[in-house]
């Protein structure tokens, strides 16, 4: 079967109901993009745990939907025009889309990652490049962590080098749960994966299986009480302050922890507010990220 797709570009007050309408109507599916993207007028719209963005969508977006090869774009575009109240459609324009295998397409995209000095993330459907590495089976996902961003590279790298047999580990914030898996494999026990986000503790939980790693998740309120020999927190640079103190109790007297999530430019900051707990500093920087080290001081 055949697909096309219209594309129409209007303002941010009329996009996101005219892409309801359009789906209404018939549409395969619609999304919204910013119109302006690659150009100086490109318009990040993003924010932290917490925080709400200022704008919730573009000022000049770009409507798509997938259309059946035997939809009328423009009987459809009028009809949902007309169903949010538009006096006139907008223009638009329609381009084919060729069959293909979306799921091999999808998956070309995402090859084995070498991280470290003996790492490797390797999605289901590759063959490990080397059998004898230290192998992390994930394919990507709704829950962050599959050891592209240079944040999870960074808390990678620091795990790698830092975790001994027997320490126990406790990874807040842990998403796809890659830390926690990681930590277990170089020998951390127990260990435990926190996470707002009920998907991805589900997620972490089967990534654990998958990889056949014992990791205990839960939400915040089942963080186990405590301290640990490691903790480490890959979120954003907003909540890790937030979270200072917190986090700081979870470490034993002469235990370390690694944050990342933070943009160069906010290191020192962090820093600031994880010193009167924690001798930090910056382990190592990549990309314009950095990953925070340090040791807890015998008291609080």
């Amino acid at each position: 079967m055949s697909y096309r797709e219209l594309i129409a570009e209007l303002d941010r007050e009329h996009a996101e109901a005219l892409s309801d309408a359009l789906l209404e109507v018939g549409a395969l599916s619609v999304s919204v993009e910013d119109a302006d993207a690659d150009t100086p007028d490109e318009q990040p719209l993003f924010g932290e745990p917490g925080l709400t963005p200022e704008q919730s969508a573009w000022k000049h977006s770009r409507v798509v939907a997938l259309l059946a090869e035997d939809a009328d774009p423009a009987v459809l575009l009028a009809a949902a025009s007309n169903e949010i109240g538009l006096a006139h459609a907008p223009t638009f324009s329609v381009r084919d889309v060729e069959e293909q295998d979306w799921v091999r397409l999808t998956q070309s995209q995402f090859d084995p990652i070498p991280i470290g000095e003996r790492i490797w993330v390797v999605p289901s459907w590759h063959a490990a490049p080397d059998p004898d590495a230290l192998i992390l089976e994930l394919d990507p996902g709704l829950a962050f962590g599959t050891g592209s961003h240079p944040t999870t590279r960074l808390c990678m790298e620091w795990l790698e080098q830092s975790v001994q047999t027997g320490q126990s580990v406790l990874d807040y914030g842990c998403g796809s749960g890659i830390l926690a898996i990681l930590a277990k494999k170089c020998g951390a026990n127990p260990v435990f994966g926190i996470d707002i986000d009920p998907q991805a503790v589900e997620s972490a939980r089967q990534n654990s299986e998958r990889n056949h790693a014992e990791v205990t998740y839960g939400l915040p309120a089942d963080c186990p009480a405590g301290e640990f020999d490691i903790v480490v927190a890959n979120i954003l640079s907003n909540p890790l302050k937030l979270m200072a103190s917190m986090l700081a109790a979870k470490v034993k007297p002469g235990g370390r922890i690694a944050l990342s999530g933070i943009l160069a430019r906010q290191a020192d900051e962090v820093a600031a507010v994880y010193a009167r707990w924690i001798d930090i500093g910056v382990w190592r920087e990549h990309e314009g990220w950095v990953c925070l080290a340090g040791i807890r001081r015998e008291s609080l």
